[in-house]
């Protein structure tokens, strides 16, 4: 701690220990080292939050409120994923080929599919050898 530059520390003693019986506060600290404590400008939206009002008080709902006429329909995203399929080969020509034609016939003998996303990623995969394969995964 030979080249230790104490400079940036003000006027503080930093052998001195700290009082533990004496609580510190921001405005302390603020004012020694001349930083600000005012929120950051980041150049977003120029939407202001209102002041905090005081919270009003809570009232149970009426009964008119929890009945219900009719029950509620949910309604499912069309742009939900609903499932995946994974495939997988060697890292060959003739593998990555019949890997083509498999995934070409599950996509016809499953015509309402509708694929959301795909992922392809290469690694090894643990059999009777260790040897690289494709992983393609249809995300639909």
């Amino acid at each position: 701690m030979d080249n230790f530059d104490s400079s940036n520390f003000g006027g503080q003693d930093l052998n001195e220990p700290i009082p533990l019986d004496k609580p510190i506060s921001l405005d302390d600290i603020g004012s020694e080292t001349g930083v600000s404590h005012a929120p950051l400008d980041l150049g977003g939206s120029a939407v202001q939050t209102p002041p905090a009002a005081a919270p009003k008080p809570a009232t149970k709902p009426t009964a008119s409120v929890l009945r219900t006429d009719k029950p509620t329909e949910k309604i499912a995203s069309a742009d939900r994923i609903v499932s995946m399929k994974a495939f997988f080969t060697k890292l060959h020509a003739g593998a990555i080929t019949f890997l083509e034609e498999q995934i070409a016939r599950w996509l016809k003998e499953n015509p309402d599919i509708v694929i959301k996303r795909t992922n392809v990623v290469t690694g090894d995969v643990v059999g009777k050898k260790i040897e690289p394969n494709i992983i393609i995964t249809i995300w639909y």
